[in-house]
C-alpha cells in the first residue's frame, strides 16, 4: 500500500464543474484522503460561441485534463461523464463512478408553463442535438435556438426579457405615482416601488435584469443534475421531462474520475466507486461506442438496474426529430457489456446507423468554411 499523499485532481473551471469536483473531493476526504483540486482550461471552455457539435473534436471538455494526468502532473481528473469520449488512451482508466445524480432533463420557463402549454411557435433554447430532436419530435411547431454558457448564464438569458419588461412597467408606475402625490383618490398600479421590487429579487434575477440578450426564449432545457448541483433549482420554475420520451444522454448526471491504471486508480475506486452507477453508465456508453455518433448525432441512451437486468432504452433521431429508431431491452447484469453491444448492433441494423451517418454528414457540411470564411493568406 502506498503512503498516502495529497491527491491532486484536475477539474474544469466553471462554477458547475467546481461544484461537482467538490462533491468528489468531499467523498474522498470522508475516506481520509487529502485532495487538492487543480483547475485546467479546456478547448470547450476557450471556444465559448461554438455549438458543442461544431467544436471540431470529440472530448473538447476533457482532453486537456486527461493529458495532465497522463503526463504525470496530476493524479486524476474529474469529468461529467456525458462529456467523455467513449475511447480512452490505453494507460487511462475510469477509476471511479460516484453515485449518479438525477439523469433527466428539466424544461424551465419564466412562468412555470409546461411543454404542452408553450404557445405556438415558442422559442426554446438548447445547444444539444438530442434535446432539439426530442423537442421537435413532440412539438414540431417549436423554434429551437442555440444556447450556451454556464447554468446561471443560461437562466439569466431566459429570465431577462420578462424581468426587464416588468421593471420598465414599475418604473413608469413610479413616475405616475410621483405625479399624483397630492391626489387622495389615486390608486397606484403596484404596491411596491421599482426599488422595493428590485430589493426583493434573488441574486440570479438581479443579474438577469442587467443582461443584454439577443434571443428571447420562452423556455430552455437543462440537465436535472446540473441545475440541482448549481444550487439554482429553487429560484426557477421547472418541469421534469419524462425519460421515456426525452431519453437522457448516455452518462448524464454521472461523474467520472479518470486516472492512470495502477495503485492510485485502485484506491480511488475502492473509496468512492458506486457499482450500480458504474453498471448503468457502462451499458449506456457501450451502446454509444457501438453506434458511434458522439456529439454529432441526436442519441438518447438510459440504463436502469432492475434486479438481475439492466433495462436499457435507446432513441436515435434525425436532426429535426422527424425520423427515429427507438427500442428498449432488458440486458442481463452478469454480461451487460456484451449484451449492450448486441443491442446496439440490432439498432444499427434497424436504421440507427443510417440516421447517425446522415447526422455526421450534416455536421461535416456545417463545419466546412465557405470561401468568405477562409482566413486571408491561407
Amino acid at each position: 500500500m502506498r503512503t498516502r499523499g495529497t491527491l491532486r485532481l484536475a477539474t474544469r473551471g466553471s462554477t458547475l464543474a467546481r461544484r461537482q469536483a467538490t462533491l468528489v473531493k468531499e467523498a474522498l476526504e470522508n475516506h481520509r484522503y487529502e485532495v487538492e483540486l487543480v483547475t485546467v482550461e479546456t478547448t470547450g471552455d476557450q471556444i465559448r460561441d461554438e455549438l458543442i457539435h461544431r467544436l471540431g473534436k470529440t472530448g473538447a471538455f476533457v482532453r486537456e485534463l486527461d493529458e495532465r494526468v497522463l503526463e504525470g502532473d496530476l493524479d486524476g481528473a474529474i469529468h461529467s461523464m456525458k462529456d467523455m469520449p467513449t475511447e480512452q488512451p490505453d494507460d487511462l482508466v475510469t477509476a471511479a463512478v460516484p453515485e449518479r445524480g438525477r439523469p433527466g432533463d428539466y424544461l424551465i420557463t419564466p412562468d412555470g408553463a409546461t411543454l404542452e402549454e408553450l404557445p405556438q411557435g415558442a422559442t426554446v433554447g438548447t445547444s444539444s442535438l438530442r434535446r432539439r430532436a426530442q423537442l421537435l419530435s413532440e412539438r414540431s411547431d417549436l423554434t429551437v435556438e442555440p444556447l450556451r454558457g454556464n447554468v446561471d448564464t443560461r437562466l439569466e438569458k431566459l429570465l431577462a426579457p420578462s424581468l426587464q419588461a416588468e421593471h420598465e412597467e414599475r418604473s413608469e408606475a413610479d413616475k405616475e405615482r410621483k405625479g399624483n402625490t397630492g391626489d387622495e383618490d389615486f390608486e397606484p398600479e403596484f404596491d411596491q416601488t421599482a426599488d422595493e421590487w428590485f430589493d426583493g429579487l434573488s441574486e440570479l434575477e438581479k443579474q438577469a435584469l442587467g443582461r443584454e440578450v439577443e434571443t428571447e426564449y420562452d423556455a430552455i432545457v437543462l440537465a436535472q443534475a446540473g441545475l440541482e448541483r448549481s444550487g439554482l433549482d429553487h429560484y426557477v420554475d421547472s418541469q421534469e421531462l419524462p425519460t421515456g420520451t426525452f431519453v437522457p444522454a448516455p452518462g448524464q448526471g454521472a461523474l467520472a474520475v479518470t486516472a492512470t491504471d495502477g495503485e492510485t486508480a485502485a484506491e480511488i475506486q475502492s473509496a468512492i466507486d458506486h457499482p450500480r452507477s458504474r453498471v448503468e453508465t457502462t451499458v449506456e456508453r457501450t451502446v454509444l461506442a457501438e453506434l458511434g455518433g458522439g456529439c454529432i448525432a441526436p442519441i438518447g441512451i438510459y440504463g436502469i438496474l432492475q434486479g438481475e437486468y439492466v433495462h436499457a432504452a435507446v432513441s436515435v433521431f434525425d436532426r429535426d426529430g422527424e425520423e427515429s429508431v427507438a427500442a428498449t431491452r432488458d440486458l442481463p447484469v452478469e454480461d451487460h457489456a456484451t449484451a449492450a453491444r448486441e443491442f446496439a448492433q440490432d439498432l444499427a441494423d434497424r436504421g440507427a446507423a443510417e440516421l447517425i451517418e446522415n447526422a455526421r454528414k450534416e455536421t461535416e457540411s456545417e463545419s466546412e468554411p465557405s470561401q468568405e470564411d477562409q482566413p486571408e493568406g491561407k
